[in-house]
């Protein structure tokens, strides 16, 4: 006499043997019932790569783009801006943090003058570009060096000199020469030399890393409209060792105690670090992701009760086999397990196909956006999709395999 182990293992692969059999016996009506699984494991995993994809890119990016660089900016409260109050942040506020921060290996002023238009002419040629005032310390902090001629020197600076340093995408757009170095550029009506043309970066997502101007801090302000408020942006970049909570906590007593802000009230100014927008980037990311994962999951809903209309007109269709099998000595359980099989089989083969067509539709997604990494699928992604697929099999098979366990075998015999 078997063992009851012995026995279940025996019923199982028989009840498999005869899913897989009948499985192949009607490959298309197989392949339709697939179809929901792998449209929707497809749409889920392509979401989530595609994701993942833009978020390593981002964080590659601002690993490019000095992570460990301290951007101090003014900042408003909500209530405040409704009441027309706004702050800023003064170019002496820029000397005082330059003169009395320790710890710190470069700091630079940048200010984006907006009464400028972001304009720039040159023989005939318009083009729009951010336009950035800023001085010599600007390529040590942020990292933008020269591919042609040089960049700003103090010199220029003290001097309010008239020269620029270019974005490659402004000269091509100005129509410029390939060596444009001693070529005159336009600005708010003022002309201004070119002395060097920076390294090009790219774009990213769309945007165009390099499409701007940099000239003197000093000269633009003296362009800038009267009574225009100026509105600076310190950038630091602290000593190696030097922890970045040391140095923020420098800054905000200084410009704290130059503002007179009282205790407990907000500080008016605000810190943006590479971590800090890695988080927030972060953050989003994952929010977008649950909410398109969760509005794709239903075409997955969509799929099982697919699987469940498919499988009981199957059981309606084998009716007369149910019977015959049942007559032969086939338990219940028998033809429970084998309808409950079928459907999980066919669950999983959709839920493997859907996995490999989300990840190519990732793929061609990435290279059609400029600038984007290779879309990745993380381990969690297809443990998830394969997990809740293999549980649609389950559940929505269940009632086509109950129901086609409890037909007698008489009554199904004389079914028609």
């Amino acid at each position: 006499m078997q063992a009851p182990e012995a026995n279940l293992l025996h019923a199982v692969w028989e009840g498999s043997y005869a899913a897989l059999t009948a499985i192949r016996a009607n490959a298309l009506r197989s392949a339709l019932t697939a179809l929901g699984i792998i449209i929707g494991v497809a749409a889920v995993i392509a979401v989530v790569a595609v994701m993942q994809g833009l978020s390593s890119t981002i964080t590659r990016q601002l690993d490019d783009l000095a992570s460990d660089m301290v951007i101090v900016r003014a900042y408003t409260p909500r209530e405040e801006l409704l009441i027309g109050l706004r702050n800023t942040l003064s170019t002496d506020d820029f000397i005082a943090l330059r003169n009395r921060i320790r710890g710190v290996d470069h700091v630079t002023g940048v200010t984006l003058p907006l009464s400028l238009g972001g304009q720039v002419r040159s023989a005939g040629h318009t083009t729009a570009t951010q336009i950035v005032g800023t001085d010599s310390q600007y390529q040590n902090v942020v990292r933008v060096y020269t591919d042609q001629g040089r960049f700003l020197t103090e010199s220029d600076d003290q001097r309010r000199r008239r020269v620029v340093v270019l974005g490659p995408t402004v000269v091509r757009d100005l129509d410029l020469p390939e060596d444009p170095i001693g070529s005159f550029v336009e600005i708010g009506g003022e002309w201004f030399r070119v002395v060097g043309v920076t390294e090009a970066r790219g774009s990213l997502f769309g945007f165009d890393q390099d499409n701007y101007l940099i000239a003197p801090f000093s000269t633009l302000r003296t362009l800038s409209a009267p009574g225009q408020p100026e509105d600076v942006q310190i950038y630091l970049r602290p000593s190696e060792g030097v922890p970045m909570s040391r140095l923020q906590d420098q800054v905000t007593q200084l410009l704290r105690s130059r503002y007179g802000t009282a205790d407990g009230d907000p500080d008016p100014f605000e810190f943006e670090t590479a971590e800090r927008t890695r988080a927030n980037f972060d953050s989003i990311v994952q929010g977008v992701t649950m909410v398109a994962g969760a509005v794709v999951s239903i075409s997955l809903l969509v799929g099982g009760i697919g699987v469940m209309n498919i499988m009981l007109v199957s059981v309606t269709e084998r009716t007369r086999e149910i019977g015959i099998v049942k007559a032969l000595g086939a338990t219940p359980g028998f033809i429970l397990l084998q309808f409950l099989v079928e459907a999980l089989v066919l669950s999983i083969f959709g839920g493997l196909i859907g996995l490999a067509l989300g990840w190519g539709f990732a793929m061609l997604i990435s290279v059609a956006v400029p600038g984007m990494s290779g879309a990745s699928v993380p381990g969690w992604a297809v443990l998830l999709s394969m997990g809740f697929t293999t549980a649609i099999g389950v559940l929505f098979g269940l009632a086509p395999a109950v129901k086609a366990s409890r037909l007698h075998p008489i009554d199904a015999l004389r079914y028609e």
